[in-house]
């Protein structure tokens, strides 16, 4: 039975899952080159398609989400949705209503969904997917609620047969959160937090009203907020926008008024103190929610998704929490994931499947032959064929010389994240090196950190590490051992913490190289970044990757088992 989840709004994508298995998931920016792309999957549902060499008449049932008011005029006038994705991303001249339009989203999205809604989305989705070649009659059509998709995500990639799931992130469906325990085979909804009280529309709003783009830049004000004077939270004039009595969270203001409150207030401090309280207050609220959750339903063992657990500190201080003994952050929280998660959950209603065989490496992949014919092809680049072995040696030798190399192997990570297959690596401690990779390739804010990975055995030695499961999605910030802060100054944040990526037989290729870098430098550790420019999406293909060589003149690459040395470099 195959199941296809779609999702076409925000990060619009396409998974497929086959009875016990996740066989492929990307999303649209891959393909299309727009970062967070919004515009209806076609390209992510054909390669699905294509990785399980199967045709649209052999797919049994397909499930999307999310037929609130909004999303559905969206889909009726894709117009507006074009038009909102580039004042969104800043790519159209300021207008002069920009506060209005802001507005009058926050009032439109808090309307959830009306009769009629789920009819005229469904009517819709089956048009455009007629448009690829399929047919009404021969799949059924699913409808999964947004919130239900997110806690599908993260409850049946967790491997656990009983959980606490949480998700949180600005709305959808009406809601901004909920929680469901996963038990006895069982998913069910316990709380639900309405949309008027998001607390992700807080921290969206904060992002816009320093300068940032909303649902893009929220990991710059996390990053930013550490540069601030310190507040204690009585001093926090964002303190009482949100209170948390038992398992209930609430805003004290409207959307509407918040945004003129917080726009008064970031008027007459500094960015980086805004960012501060922002931060602060999230950390607050959602480790206050969550504790109280564990408390009252007992369950110790957390899944969770939504896009505020995108932030990596928030998780750090959940993470900690003593009655916490597991927490799975599903890798692709935000609503890039929910085409997964309506699948599953499909397959969930259909079937009963809770418990699936999953990784992160879930995209489009390429043989020797393929990538070599590719390179080749370039006169600029020399190429040689090198084991794997050979590969990963070579490779550390490069980083011990104090070189960053682009690094691309094998299927493409699914997420945001980096997890060596689509990666950039660099020396863990080079400042210098990290410096020109900002410079030349990424062309980041300065106050962004890179990222640690390192082997799994590494993770106790390097971090203040809590035993409470590796985390192989980067989804956690943890406190570096003051012993290891020297050789980690290219991967740590200002404070001292570091989003680390714990690195096992998951990934054998990867874990190789970091085996080698630690025969030649004692510790199995590399700063790892996303293969692409800031602002683009991950790379996909070996013509990405050749393009992005070229335009960024780096001068090494290791690709499906080539050495590539760019000569312009």
């Amino acid at each position: 039975m195959y199941v296809l989840g779609i999702w076409d709004g925000h990060d619009s994508g396409a998974a497929l899952v086959n009875d016990s298995e996740v066989l492929y998931a990307a999303n649209e920016e891959r393909f299309t080159k727009r970062k967070l792309e919004i515009k209806f999957p076609y390209h992510s549902v054909a390669a699905a398609l294509a990785y399980a060499k199967i045709k649209p008449g052999e797919v049994d049932h397909v499930a999307f989400t999310t037929t609130e008011f909004t999303k559905t005029l969206e889909r009726v006038f894709p117009g507006m949705k074009e038009n909102y994705y580039r004042f969104r991303r800043r790519k159209t001249p300021k207008p002069s209503f920009e506060h209005a339009r802001h507005k009058l989203k926050y009032n439109l999205t808090n309307i959830g969904e009306l009769p009629l809604c789920g009819m005229v989305s469904s009517s819709v989705v089956r048009k455009q997917l007629r448009r690829i070649g399929f047919s009404d009659s021969r799949y059924k059509l699913h409808i999964v609620d947004h919130h239900t998709a997110h806690a599908a995500s993260a409850a049946f990639t967790s491997h656990t047969s009983r959980s606490l799931v949480v998700t949180l992130d600005g709305l959808g469906d009406g809601l901004s959160g909920s929680a469901s325990i996963l038990e006895n085979g069982k998913l069910e909804r316990v709380m639900a937090i309405r949309a008027s009280d998001s607390i992700g529309i807080f921290y969206e709003q904060v992002t816009n009203l320093v300068g940032m783009r909303e649902l893009e830049d929220e990991g710059k004000v996390m990053a930013m907020a550490e540069y601030s004077y310190p507040f204690t939270f009585e001093q926090n004039r964002f303190k009482d926008f949100f209170g948390v009595s038992g398992t209930r969270l609430s805003a004290r203001y409207s959307p509407s008024r918040q945004y003129d409150m917080i726009d008064r207030i970031s008027w007459q401090m500094p960015r980086e103190q805004v960012a501060y309280m922002a931060q602060q207050l999230l950390e607050s609220v959602m480790t206050r929610l969550v504790s109280n959750l564990v408390d009252r339903y007992s369950i110790g063992r957390l899944s969770v998704a939504g896009g505020l657990f995108s932030n990596v500190k928030a998780n750090m201080h959940i993470r900690g929490l003593d009655h916490v003994k597991s927490m799975h952050v599903f890798p692709h929280m935000g609503d890039g994931g929910i085409a997964l998660g309506a699948a599953l959950y499909t397959t969930y209603a259909l079937g009963g499947r809770t418990d699936y065989r999953f990784g992160a490496y879930l995209g489009d992949e390429f043989s020797t032959e393929e990538t070599e014919k590719e390179v080749r092809s370039d006169r600029s680049l020399r190429c040689e064929r090198e084991s794997q072995g050979q590969n990963s040696k070579h490779a550390a030798e490069l980083i011990e010389d104090g070189n960053y190399l682009f690094w691309f192997q094998g299927r493409m990570e699914y997420g945001p994240r980096a997890l060596g297959n689509r990666s950039i690596v660099a020396p863990g401690e080079s400042e210098e090196v990290k410096e020109r990779l900002n410079m030349l390739v990424k062309r980041r804010e300065w106050f962004q950190p890179f990222a640690p990975s390192m082997l799994e055995e590494e993770a106790d030695r390097i971090l203040e590490y809590d035993g409470k499961g590796y985390d192989k999605f980067m989804t956690c910030a943890y406190s570096i051992k003051k012993e290891f802060r020297d050789k980690s100054r290219s991967v740590m944040h200002i404070d001292g913490t570091a989003r680390a990526h714990m690195v096992g037989e998951e990934n054998k290729i990867y874990a190789d190289l970091l085996k080698d870098v630690k025969k030649l430098r004692g510790t199995g550790m590399v700063l790892n970044t996303s293969f692409n420019i800031h602002g683009s999406p991950i790379v996909m293909t070996p013509r990405d990757a050749i393009d992005t060589m070229k335009k960024t003149k780096t001068k090494y690459m290791f690709i499906d088992g080539l050495f590539v040395t760019n000569k312009r470099a």
